[in-house]
């Protein structure tokens, strides 16, 4: 138990040692400028600023006023921009739905029958997965549209 703490120790103090490592500016006979933190014969050593640790400050009201040059609309303008966005959605909805059942057919026959060049088992598993994943695809766009649509006024 003792040996482990002292295993552990010295990992951590290697760590802390390691943070505070000195940089070295190595420029060669073609100009090419290395940095390291390896002393070599013509290196310099540079002086570096501590790096600050210092997190951001968080802004004390997050919602903050609509500034008095930021363009306004009227609320008939709005609502109509709303019943018209509402009614495109809904008709993405209407597609979707339609597309997802044109998959699911897909996948219900094609996993029935092994086409002529699936000799290879492989084949026929990565063509019926392709057409899973086409029924997922649908299922996650419905997903997203309802719940589209349930934010909408």
């Amino acid at each position: 138990m003792n040996m482990l703490k002292n295993i552990a120790f010295i990992i951590l103090f290697g760590l802390h040692l390691s943070a505070y490592a000195e940089i070295y500016k190595y420029v060669d006979e073609n100009g090419r400028v290395t940095y390291s933190n390896i002393a070599k014969k013509g290196a310099k050593k540079l002086d570096l600023e501590p790096i600050s640790t210092i997190s951001g400050t968080k802004p004390k009201n997050a919602s903050s006023p609509t500034p008095s040059s930021f363009p306004k609309v009227d609320g008939e303008t709005q609502k109509k921009r709303d019943d018209v966005r509402r009614q495109l959605l809904e008709e993405e909805l209407a597609n979707e739905q339609k597309r997802l059942v044109a998959a699911q057919q897909a996948l219900k026959e094609g996993e029935g029958v092994r086409l002529g060049n699936e000799k290879n088992y492989q084949k026929y598993l990565d063509r019926v997965q392709g057409l899973k994943d086409e029924v997922t695809a649908h299922e996650k766009n419905l997903e997203a549209l309802q719940k589209e649509l349930a934010g909408t006024r």
